[in-house]
């Protein structure tokens, strides 16, 4: 199950990649979105608490767009993406890659529906939360997670 939720996760970045957001097939009707950390941190159920969160995440930039730099299974249900981000703020007109935007996303997948995404604009805070250090050592467990 763990490469079928790896090649799940991905199919979402390369759309996503696109601009393509349309698809929520991979949604379950409960999902559980958090975003852990930033100006904006916060948690939604359900598909329309995810686009409400997803666009409290992304207003004040122009352009935004995330790209997954590895992705990494971390047991059989937990799909961890390190990925990095680009925009420009609406306001400052500070390019997002100026500031180094490095972060992560935390997927938990259960028959074949992501249940729970967890965003991370900081992937150090991430690392921290999941109780890995730079080696990606073991997880702690999931229930620990933001």
């Amino acid at each position: 199950m763990t490469s079928a939720n790896v090649e799940l996760v991905r199919s979402l970045y390369a759309a996503w990649e696109r601009g393509d957001y349309s698809s929520d097939k991979w949604v379950h009707p409960e999902i559980e979105y958090v975003v852990a950390d930033g100006p904006s941190p916060g948690r939604w159920t359900g598909l329309a608490g995810m686009v409400e969160g997803w666009r409290s995440l992304i207003s004040a930039w122009e352009g935004y767009r995330t790209e997954a730099d590895e992705f990494r299974a971390l047991d059989d249900e937990h799909v961890l993406v390190f990925e990095h981000r680009s925009g420009r703020g609406k306001r400052s007109g500070l390019e997002l890659g100026q500031i180094q935007s490095k972060g992560a996303a935390l997927f938990c997948v259960r028959d074949g529906k992501v249940t729970r995404l967890v965003t991370y604009l900081d992937r150090d805070r991430a690392l921290a939360d999941l109780g890995l250090g730079p080696e990606l050592g073991p997880p702690r467990s999931s229930s620990d997670v933001a």
